[in-house]
């Protein structure tokens, strides 16, 4: 039997290094936090930088890291494979084979890949300035790889290409938002108002407006005292003014507005023409999403607008307000007029008045009740029960129980909802 060669298996060594700086890489550079370099790259960090213009090459760099990888693999277990046979004879073709299989599954994939699955970051800073030069040198390969690729896939009907780079950005954000907040409960109500932003575009106006029932609106032909009286027992600094029918809105009366005329008339009302006082109502359609609406309401520097339908009748108003409810949820101030939508029973059921939205239960309790046919419980109720319930009646919709507790005519003013139990707590 020979003597061990010592050059030989420090090669070896020195190899599955190598091969696990590669293995490691290819897990850092595609686990390693994209939001978060990005922000680096911002902040002056070249070695952030160097990861992202890695990366916005994938095919390269993934090229690159895998034909060296392999390079080192193949070189150490030849060179194993010579040793043993020297040492032992053929029989060290086999002793070569389990003792490369264990040694490059340890030290050249488990082990350096295990370190960059949980310091990713880190490691991508670290090992990109290495890798950018590996990358260039291997590049006419790599490239020549990619072309055969290609070529052979597409022997198969299979066509790779840019449309496979482009992601859905919308989808992406969600699973991010998700992704980044499963154990994070301090940041629930965060991770709500970015889902609800990215929900603007699929909400329309009709669902978020005050519907028509509910608008505190002033007869414009009564006298100027009665107008002021109104205005000074409203909790709302903008109404309507309506002439000969309620749905005839001939313009929006400001608060501000009527102040500022009363102090240039000395205090003297008697003479207020208040229809020439309020603004010009503003009509939008019904079906306008709550996005567009934002960027609306910006444009023109308004914060009301009055919502109609296809038909051009008044369905009710929107406002500012009501658009940022959707993205942080119940804003209240000194003057708002408190109203107890919902109540949470012994039982775990929550007791809803009828027109509290589906969106606003979804948010506030984590459901998922569709909202796709209905903007209200009430409605959703309704749509599913093809009917208008009587009070007492019992419902079984989307594994919920409804409970209709008061009807008011046609209207459904209260419903007990029982959700489901969640699996882990039935016996």
């Amino acid at each position: 039997m020979e003597s061990i060669p010592w050059i030989a298996l420090a090669a070896i060594v020195v190899l599955l290094i190598v091969s696990g700086f590669f293995s490691g890489s290819e897990t850092a550079m595609t686990a390693a936090s994209r939001a978060r370099l990005l922000r680096l790259e911002q902040q002056g960090l070249r070695r952030a930088g160097i990861v992202n213009a890695l990366r916005r090459e994938q095919d390269r760099l993934i090229g690159a890291i895998l034909l060296g990888n392999n390079l080192v693999n193949i070189l150490a277990s030849a060179i194993a494979t010579s040793v043993m046979i020297g040492l032992v004879g053929e029989a060290g073709v086999i002793y070569a084979t389990i003792a490369m299989t264990l040694l490059v599954l340890i030290f050249g994939e488990v082990l350096p890949k295990s370190y960059a699955i949980f310091h990713p970051d880190r490691m991508a800073l670290a090992v990109a300035p290495i890798l950018r030069p590996i990358v260039f040198v291997f590049a006419p390969v790599t490239h020549s790889v990619q072309v055969i690729v290609r070529l052979t896939l597409r022997l198969f009907g299979v066509r790779i290409g840019a449309e496979f780079h482009l992601a859905n950005t919308e989808e992406e954000l969600r699973g991010t938002i998700d992704l980044h907040a499963l154990d994070a409960e301090a940041v629930v109500p965060e991770r709500a108002m970015l889902h609800s932003v990215l929900d603007l575009q699929d909400v329309e106006v009709g669902e978020i407006m005050t519907h028509r029932k509910d608008v505190l609106a002033i007869a414009a032909g009564v006298a100027p005292d009665s107008i002021i009286d109104q205005i000074l027992e409203s909790p709302y600094t903008r109404l309507p003014l309506w002439s000969g029918s309620p749905d005839n809105i001939v313009g929006i009366l400001h608060a501000k507005a009527l102040l500022r005329e009363v102090r240039a008339q000395n205090g003297d009302v008697s003479g207020l023409d208040i229809v020439k006082i309020a603004a010009e109502p503003w009509f939008i359609p019904g079906s306008t999403t709550a996005l567009d609406q934002l960027q609306a309401f910006r444009e023109r520097r308004e914060h009301f607008a009055l919502v109609v339908d296809e038909y051009g009748s008044l369905m009710g108003i929107v406002t500012l307000e009501d658009v940022l409810e959707e993205i942080v949820g119940e804003i209240a101030d000194e003057h708002d007029v408190a109203v107890a939508g919902v109540r949470l029973g012994q039982d775990g059921s929550v007791i809803v008045r009828g027109a509290v939205t589906i969106r606003d239960l979804n948010r506030q309790f984590g459901w998922s009740l569709p909202d796709e046919e209905a903007a209200t419980i009430a409605g959703l109720v309704m749509y599913e029960a093809r009917s208008i319930p009587e009070a007492g009646q019992v419902f079984h919709f989307h594994s919920f129980r409804f409970e209709i507790l008061r009807r008011v005519r046609n209207q459904i003013t209260s419903i007990r909802v029982t959700p489901p139990v969640p699996p882990d707590t039935e016996e």
